[in-house]
């Protein structure tokens, strides 16, 4: 059959949806670059300072909770133009604060945002995309995750190189809080452009609307055949979330929920917040210690790509062996160079962006994918709150607790945890989760209804 995608069209629709990712990155990355000037202001603990930096986690996980409800009852689109007003207030509210109960307030907002966005916009891409380049697709929304992480990580070495650190702690991580705005603006505004999802249109009986989603992405032809297959599985399905939780099905929860976690407890945002901290603790000035966080930044882009191009190649399962085995390589060697206090040297910066270069290229991206894509049409909504609900369970909990255990165990016990947690991912992996590159959704669906665990 010749291929009539319209590949302009979906492509400038997924990077409309994953300016959400870039929020996302630019949202969670940018108090690395404030934490240290936050703690000296407001004279924070270790504890308050994990709590400076983890309040927005909080709103994160409520975020997610109810995004999938409420995108299931009123669009994707329009709970996606919604967290770009969250993003907006947020920028404005944690820029201006007198005091850490303020900041605290400000941050939780925009995390709602967070959540949601970060739910939504895998799974809105996942919706509209054509299968053979799903994998691709959702990728993208990794990649703007990391293309604001390395934005912020510039914005934040610009603003903090504008002063000393006495204006720093004073003023330049106000700059650094609000300049969010302005990617949030441009979401708000670049989301009006962009279509329904059609598999959330054809739920709510608007088949017409969806066909014609469905046919100016797919070509006419391929466009009524994916609309049979999504009212096919419409009728199978009683769209209740205890449907998730019968055989078959059951396991696409448990393998959501395990990526999810796992995705996290492996260590990247304790790295990715904290790495200037890290860096200050080993005995670099503040201006090298953020250099050296953009370089981290850039290291995640490129592996980024890496990931675009093989993951409907190569699949979800053997980047995530390859990516989580490198990881845990990685982090035994990190352990390593601090138990030994070998930290005077490279080496720090050497295995930080190995294991960067190792998330990027397989765990970074590949959760996301598979989240967005392994539960059914009625209940995808809700399923994905689910998933990332409990991700940013454990985003919480590794950066509230990372500074405590940086000051209690030290550096190579602290990592040799992150790395236990690696290998344990990586025998699920081996032994659980199956391949979807390549199938519709409603295919990975009916996969899973026949799918028994040996």
């Amino acid at each position: 059959m010749k291929d009539e995608t319209n590949y302009s069209y979906v492509y400038l629709i997924s990077i409309v949806a994953a300016i959400g990712g870039l929020l996302f990155g630019y949202d969670t990355a940018v108090i690395a670059g404030a934490i240290g000037f936050l703690k000296e202001k407001f004279q924070l603990s270790a504890a308050m300072t994990g709590w400076a930096a983890s309040s927005a986690i909080i709103g994160c996980v409520f975020g997610a909770m109810f995004a999938g409800r409420l995108s299931d009852a009123y669009g994707r689109k329009k709970i996606l133009i919604l967290t770009a007003l969250l993003f907006a207030i947020s920028a404005i509210g944690s820029a201006i604060p007198d005091d850490l109960t303020e900041f605290v307030m400000a941050r939780f907002i925009g995390g709602l945002g967070v959540g949601a966005a970060s739910m939504l916009s895998p799974l809105y891409i996942s919706e509209i995309a054509p299968a053979r380049i799903r994998g691709t697709l959702v990728t993208t929304y990794q990649l703007a995750i990391v293309l604001g992480i390395q934005l912020i990580y510039f914005v934040n070495l610009q603003i903090a190189g504008m002063g000393d650190d006495a204006w720093n702690i004073d003023t330049g991580w106000r700059y650094m809080l609000g300049s969010e705005a302005i990617p949030a603006a441009l979401f708000m505004v670049t989301l009006f452009f962009v279509p329904e999802s059609p598999r959330w249109l054809s739920k709510n009986h608007n088949e017409e609307a969806s066909l014609s989603i469905l046919s100016r992405v797919n070509g006419e032809v391929k466009g009524k055949e994916i609309q049979q297959e999504i009212n096919d599985t419409l009728h199978e399905e009683k769209g209740t979330l205890k449907e998730l939780f019968e055989p078959g099905l059951r396991m696409a929860v448990i393998v959501g929920v395990f990526l999810a976690i796992f995705s996290q407890i492996t260590g990247i945002n304790a790295i990715m917040y904290y790495a200037p901290e890290i860096f200050k603790s080993v005995g670099f000035g503040t201006e090298s210690a953020l250099l050296q966080t953009v370089i981290i930044g850039a290291c995640n882009v490129l592996f980024t790509f890496i990931a675009i191009w093989l993951v409907d190649k190569a699949g979800r399962k053997v980047l995530l062996l390859f990516g989580v085995s490198g990881m845990a390589i990685s982090l035994l060697c990190l352990g390593a160079i601090f138990y030994f206090d070998y930290t005077s040297g490279p080496w720090v910066l050497v295995f930080i962006l190995t294991y960067i270069a190792s998330f990027a290229a397989s765990l970074g991206p590949i959760p996301w994918v598979m989240i967005s894509e392994i539960f059914p049409t009625k209940t995808r909504g809700v399923a994905m709150s689910l998933a990332v609900f409990v991700l940013w369970i454990a985003v919480y909990l590794v950066t509230q607790f990372f500074p405590i255990l940086l000051e209690s165990l030290g550096g190579a016990f602290t990592f040799w945890l992150f790395m236990i947690n690696s290998f344990i991912l990586l025998f699920f992996v081996w032994k659980v989760v199956p391949e979807t590159k390549g199938k519709t959704l409603e295919e990975i669906e009916h996969s899973w209804k026949s799918y028994t665990q040996n």
